[in-house]
C-alpha cells in the first residue's frame, strides 16, 4: 500500500524537528480540548445536522481555498479514490454525525474521555494492518495513557451505565477515528496535508449535507446565541481547519501508534475546560489523569521511541 510519497509525507519525519511536532502536539491537545465544550454549546442551538454541515464543509471549503493559494497539490490519484472514500466516511461522516448526537446525550467532558479511547483502538489496528510492533516504551505509554482516563472514567461508570446509548455513540466514534488514523498512514497520498484533510472534509460531509436536505433538520434560529455562533466558528476555523490538518500532519510524519498517543491528554484538556465553560464537576482526579496521561505523552515523543517501531 505505501510507496515514496510524491509530496510531503517522504521528507517530514526528517525536516520537521521534534520541537515542531511536539508544539502541534501542545497545540491540538489546548485547541481541541477547548473544541468539546464548543462542540456541546453549539450542537444544543443548531441541531446536530445543521451543525455538522455547516462545520464540516465550510472548514472543507476554507483548506481547499487556502491548498490552492499555496501551491500545494490537490489532484488525489485516481487508485487512491477508493481508500478515500472509506476514510473520508470513517473519520469524517461517521465521527462527526456520531459525536454530534452522542453529545446531546452526554457531557462533553465525558464524551471526552470516551472519544480518546481511539489510541487503543488505532494500536490495535496498526500492529493488524500495518504491521506495526509497539516497543516495550510504547506499551508502558498506552498503559499510562489508559490509566489517566481510566482514573477520569472510574467514577462515571455509573452514570454512563445509565445513559448507554450516547456512550455508545461516542465509542463508536473513537473507532472510526481510529481507522481513519491508521488508514491516513497506509497509503502515499502524493497531495499536501491541508488538501488531504480538505478532501476528507469535503467527501466526508457530502452524505451530511443529504441526509440534512432529506430530514429537512433546520434550526431554530430564535434559540441561537452570540455564545452559540462564536462556538460554531470556533469548530469550524479552530478545530476543523487547524487542528484536524495538523493532526493529519502528526499522522503522516510519526508512526500511526506514536501519533494516536499523542492526543491522550486532550480529553484533560476537555474535562478542565468543560468545568470552566459549562459547569462541570472538575477535582484533584483531573490533575492525577493529567500527571499520567504528560507522562505517556513525554515517554512517545522521547528521541529515542522514534526508533521504538520496526516492521514484520
Amino acid at each position: 500500500m505505501r510507496g515514496r510519497a510524491a509530496y510531503g509525507e517522504g521528507a517530514q519525519t526528517t525536516v520537521e524537528s521534534r520541537a515542531g511536532i511536539g508544539a502541534l502536539v501542545l497545540a491540538v491537545t489546548l485547541l481541541w480540548g477547548l473544541n468539546w465544550p464548543a462542540m456541546k454549546l453549539a450542537v444544543l442551538q443548531f441541531e446536530p445536522w445543521t451543525f455538522r454541515v455547516v462545520s464540516v464543509l465550510g472548514a472543507g471549503a476554507t483548506l481547499m481555498l487556502l491548498a490552492w493559494l499555496s501551491g500545494e497539490p490537490v489532484r488525489l490519484s485516481r487508485r487512491l479514490i477508493v481508500p478515500h472514500l472509506v476514510i473520508s466516511f470513517t473519520g469524517v461522516t461517521l465521527w462527526h454525525m456520531l459525536t454530534a448526537y452522542g453529545l446531546l446525550l452526554v457531557g462533553g467532558g465525558r464524551a471526552a474521555i470516551i472519544a480518546f479511547t481511539m489510541p487503543l483502538w488505532a494500536t490495535l489496528l496498526s500492529v493488524v494492518f500495518l504491521k506495526e510492533r509497539p516497543s516495550r516504551l510504547i506499551v508502558v505509554a498506552l498503559l499510562l495513557g489508559m490509566a489517566g482516563l481510566g482514573v477520569l472514567l472510574g467514577p462515571e461508570l455509573g452514570r454512563l451505565g445509565a445513559e448507554p446509548l450516547g456512550s455508545l455513540l461516542i465509542l463508536l466514534a473513537a473507532m472510526a477515528w481510529a481507522v481513519q488514523t491508521v488508514a491516513t498512514k497506509a497509503f502515499a497520498w502524493g497531495i499536501g496535508t491541508m488538501a488531504l484533510s480538505s478532501w476528507q472534509l469535503l467527501v466526508g460531509g457530502v452524505p451530511i449535507l443529504l441526509v440534512w436536505f432529506a430530514l429537512g433538520a433546520w434550526p431554530d434560529f430564535e434559540r441561537i446565541t452570540v455564545e452559540g455562533v462564536v462556538a460554531l466558528l470556533y469548530v469550524v476555523f479552530v478545530a476543523l481547519v487547524f487542528c484536524f490538518t495538523a493532526y493529519l500532519r502528526i499522522v503522516r510524519s510519526l508512526p500511526a501508534i506514536v501519533a494516536s498517543l499523542s492526543t491522550l491528554a486532550i480529553p484533560v484538556v476537555g474535562v478542565a475546560s468543560s468545568a470552566w465553560l459549562l459547569g462541570e464537576a472538575v477535582g484533584a482526579r483531573e490533575l492525577l489523569a493529567l500527571c499520567l496521561v504528560v507522562a505517556a505523552i513525554g515517554l512517545v515523543l522521547l528521541p529515542r521511541t522514534r526508533g521504538s517501531l520496526t516492521r514484520s
